[in-house]
């Protein structure tokens, strides 16, 4: 379990962390939906691309990049997100990770149609392929023998941040919970955030204005505290990450935005 929490706080960019999991077959019927979304633009296009710096205390153990892609599944049209993750340097010695997230999603709904994960991480392999039937609220998790009932609009671990950056956030206040739900190594887990304010945030040479978003979590795992965890996204209409900072029990984790391209809006840079 705490095998699992440490790569995804590292590669799932904050607003992918989660607490304990609802099982799949526990009431899922009642798990509901909290939000709107933002119909009058989209805030991303095929053609972004982001990449990351990752620092583990204060050594840089790996990147990560996030791109979209325009692609089809059964002659759909599909938006191709593709998360990628590896070790670097001198963590790449003792821990090495490549690691490959993919989902094809509806680019009107925003709900994954089928989901590809390949983990490599010091000898620990994972490979899982997910088709989704959104329609019926059924997911095929290629284990069970029948479809598995999940949550209307349920997610993977990669298309839920995008879900996320297409939420209507003009009315939201200061401790503001946030909830998804996603689908992860055969369960439903909930995935949810609390706003803490706008913030200005320096990374490199730049300084951004940034929503602040912080994990809510169960303590004592990997997270000490829920403040613990940090999440800064772009306050314009792209809703990027742009700095995810974790004091976690044994270290520190940081994730910065080094590079990106194909932005659907500008940037909200104060300099």
């Amino acid at each position: 379990m705490k095998h699992k929490k440490l790569t995804l706080a590292i590669l799932a960019l904050g607003l992918m962390a989660f607490g304990d999991p609802y099982k799949h077959v526990k009431n899922v019927e009642s798990l509901g939906n909290f939000h709107q979304r933002v119909d009058e633009y989209k805030p991303f296009k095929a053609g972004e691309k982001l990449e990351f710096r990752i620092h583990y205390g204060f050594i840089n153990a790996g990147s990560a990049t996030m791109e979209v892609k325009n692609s089809s599944v059964n002659g759909k049209s599909t938006y191709n997100l593709i998360g990628k993750g590896q070790s670097e340097g001198t963590f790449d010695w003792f821990f090495k990770v490549r690691d490959t997230y993919e989902s094809q999603v509806d680019p009107e709904t925003m709900n994954p149609v089928t989901f590809k994960r390949r983990v490599s991480e010091g000898g620990y392999k994972i490979n899982r392929d997910y088709t989704f039937y959104q329609n019926d609220k059924l997911i095929d998790d290629g284990k069970h023998n029948e479809k598995i009932l999940v949550p209307a609009n349920v997610q993977d671990i990669l298309s839920a941040f995008y879900y996320a950056r297409t939420i209507d956030y003009s009315n939201i206040k200061e401790g503001d919970a946030l909830e998804l739900y996603s689908y992860l190594d055969y369960e439903v887990w909930p995935l949810k955030v609390r706003y803490k304010g706008i913030e200005k945030v320096k990374v490199g040479k730049q300084t951004f204005e940034c929503m602040r978003f912080i994990p809510i979590i169960q303590q004592g795992r990997i997270f000490k505290d829920e403040d613990d965890m940090s999440v800064y996204i772009s306050n314009d209409k792209n809703k990027i990450p742009v700095l995810a900072e974790a004091e976690i029990l044994f270290g520190s984790i940081k994730m910065e935005l080094i590079s990106w391209e194909g932005l659907a809006h500008p940037l909200a840079k104060l300099n």
